[in-house]
């Protein structure tokens, strides 16, 4: 899913700068931009389970962290449906005309949410008796992690942020060298430098942890090597935040050519992500800290 996500942010992004892109009628342009949005939504949700089981459970696996995962794998289908009728919707809208790209783009998100959601609630009405045997189940507590489970899982965890980060700064190199690009403003070029910059930091401190553990322990578990893993892999988070930020800012401000609508996306951008890989992480630790000393 994360893979797939992340292929298409990038298409929409870098699709943004083609030189056909001009040709595409307002209305369209437009969309393509509104596509975006859901598609970042997608990511964020997809990445989250990564930091919250860094911050909030320090690696082990619980039950209900493994509900949470299935709880937000849910949620995110749902905008990727959407942004994936949008972007056929554009696409064919450009080849055919916008009536047939309407009717391709609802036929796109119908089928998705068909074999998403439909195929799958069917089935479960006939496993009602399994489902409920699963979910009556009582161990809702942590449970005692191996140290090289957990350390196989965190170096999981930044392999699954890292094809996303790669993608974009991949788009953040190409755009470079288009001519629709070098045409626009000062600020914008300041911008995405300064996102290219960030997005670099983020790869340097995802792949850190695998040199880590090759170079300095030579692929054995280690308690270190566990500690200085997810350190890196956290905090690699918030460059990626501002850096999809910025990209946003730069995106936006090419489809709408309006600094302030640019700037709310930005900001929403950055909300939505640091809210969901830091903030929110970071207080639900916090209140399960004070309630266990409490106890």
């Amino acid at each position: 899913m994360i893979v797939s996500a992340q292929i298409l942010l990038g298409f929409q992004l870098r699709a943004v700068f083609s030189d056909g892109y001009e040709e595409l009628p307002a209305a369209l342009r437009y969309l393509d931009g509104f596509a975006i949005l859901p598609m970042i939504c997608v990511v964020a949700l997809l990445i989250t389970p990564g930091p919250y089981h860094r911050i909030v459970e320090n690696g082990e696996d619980s039950r209900s962290f493994h509900g949470l995962v299935t709880t937000i794998a849910n949620l995110a289908l749902v905008p990727f449906a959407i942004a994936l009728g949008l972007d056929v919707v554009v696409t064919f809208g450009h080849l055919f005309g916008e009536v047939s790209g309407v009717f391709a783009g609802i036929a796109a998100g119908g089928v998705a949410i068909g074999f998403w959601y439909g195929i799958p609630l069917t089935k479960r009405r006939y496993n009602r008796e399994q489902e409920s045997a699963m979910t009556t189940r009582t161990a809702d507590k942590s449970s005692a992690t191996p140290l090289d489970v957990k350390i196989e899982q965190m170096l999981t965890e930044a392999r699954v942020i890292l094809p996303g980060a790669q993608a974009l700064f991949g788009f953040q190199l190409a755009i470079v060298f288009t001519r629709s690009f070098a045409g626009g403003p000062a600020v914008s070029m300041i911008v995405h430098a300064a996102s290219l910059l960030l997005v670099t930091l983020t790869v340097v401190l995802l792949m850190a942890p695998a040199a880590y553990h090759r170079l300095v322990y030579a692929g054995e578990a280690s308690a270190d090597m566990y500690r200085v893993g997810s350190a890196l892999v956290t905090a690699a988070t918030i460059p990626l935040v501002l850096g999809l930020a910025g990209n946003t800012y730069v995106v936006m401000f090419k489809i709408t050519i309006s600094p302030a609508v640019a700037t709310a996306a930005a900001v929403a951008t950055f909300i939505l992500l640091i809210g969901l890989w830091q903030a929110a992480k970071r207080t639900h630790r916090g209140l399960r800290n004070q309630s266990d000393a409490f106890v």
